[in-house]
């Protein structure tokens, strides 16, 4: 059975994480995705650390199923070379700062006019229009502007940087995702492309309805350990053990809450569950009983008790963890040309049952579809080579 995307032709000039991401999870499911790449560097990934061997180790993560050419988009010869790909793709997707594409003559508009049905998504921190929208970021910018870094904290304390890429992930990568398949919809039903536009700010604020819903309620601004789901009732809380180790006990419903306190013999503090009155007494006993035993103590304590409670793992336990390797997210890739052995990734976390993500291409390296890709548009070996020789692949 073909796969749902089988077909659908996509130039990606981004790198690093957030347009990657969103590329690969399209290339899983059948897209030919070519990653556009600068001549000299290439996707910044590729000069990260750890290394394996020459190529930083996150490339491989983000970029499974591609193929990639080189290409000086500066160059005339280059920019033509891309006008001739992009006459047939079905996508484009960038991720510079607003103007650049236009700079280099790759933009919307100027794709638009060579093919009327692509589809353009531009990935940014903060959008095309905007009084931000040239301005630089991060991550953690984006994220403290979108209120979530500020929440992000203990009563009083210094705000906590999250282990992952909330708004590059999260507000970016699967939006732009979901974004490029609806416009994908649109050109089906209406013949016609358009642009996608989409924010890493905007996203990261759209992960804000039950905050938002506080604020729009009662008018006022919630604060960091002032909501059940951010550390104000000792339900929802993370629990330190006798070895430096942790528990998460997320007992938010009164039948989850009311199962682990039969389990730990507190039977009064069912009443007390969202009593704000109660809540230091809880969490002080709460803390010192965790402190009592060792993580593997409280695993074995509490495992068949219906309460929503989970070990904090680290990443060797996380990718040995049954319910992870179950479900295919972690396998390994071998390299055909042996250089890099294999490699392991993390799996599709889109589950299809008669299409699954598939798992052929191995990530490329810079360029290595050059002459494959430059012989499809009409290009000789004499000429491949002359591009070559002039720096324009």
């Amino acid at each position: 059975m073909a796969l749902p995307l089988e077909g659908v032709k996509i130039l990606d000039l981004s790198t690093m994480l957030p347009g990657p991401f969103c590329s690969m999870i399209l290339a899983d499911f059948g897209a030919e995705v070519i990653k556009v790449e600068a001549v000299k560097g290439g996707d910044l990934f590729r000069g990260g650390v750890p290394k394996i061997g020459d190529t930083g180790g996150a490339f491989f993560q983000v970029n499974r199923n591609k193929k990639s050419i080189t290409l000086n988009l500066k160059s005339d010869e280059g920019k033509e070379i891309f006008y001739k790909l992009a006459k047939d793709a079905d996508v484009v997707l960038e991720q510079y700062r607003p103007g650049v594409v236009k700079k280099l003559g790759v933009d919307y508009e100027t794709i638009k006019a060579i093919n009327p049905k692509i589809v353009y998504c531009s990935l940014s921190g903060y959008g095309q229009t905007g009084p931000y929208r040239l301005t630089s970021g991060h991550d953690l910018n984006y994220i403290s502007y979108a209120g979530i870094l500020g929440l992000t904290a203990r009563k009083g304390q210094t705000p906590t940087i999250p282990g992952v890429q909330i708004a590059d992930i999260g507000g970016g990568a699967l939006y732009a995702a979901i974004g490029i398949l609806i416009a994908l919809m649109g050109v089906k039903r209406n013949g016609v492309g358009q642009y996608v536009d989409t924010s890493m700010l905007d996203g990261a604020v759209s992960w804000l309805p039950v905050l938002a819903n506080d604020y729009f309620v009662k008018g006022v601004s919630p604060k960091a350990a002032e909501n059940i789901l951010n550390g104000q009732n000792a339900c929802y809380e993370v629990y330190e053990t006798k070895d430096g180790r942790y528990i998460s006990i997320g007992a938010i419903e009164p039948h989850l809450w009311a199962n682990f306190c039969d389990a730990i013999g507190k039977e009064e503090f069912k009443a007390y569950q969202r009593d704000l009155t109660k809540q230091d007494e809880m969490f002080a006993y709460l803390r010192d009983m965790f402190k009592s035993k060792t993580q593997a103590e409280w695993i074995e304590k509490l495992t068949g008790v219906d309460c929503c409670w989970a070990p904090v793992k680290n990443l060797e336990e996380v990718f040995a963890d049954p319910q992870v390797v179950a479900r295919d997210m972690v396998y390994e890739m071998t390299d055909p040309e042996g250089t890099y052995g294999s490699v392991k990734m993390i799996g599709s976390a889109v589950k299809l049952s008669e299409t699954p993500a598939r798992k052929e291409l191995f990530p490329p390296r810079k360029g290595e579809h050059n002459t494959e890709l430059l012989k499809s548009i009409g290009y000789s070996d004499e000429q491949i080579a002359e591009l070559q020789k002039n720096g324009v692949i």
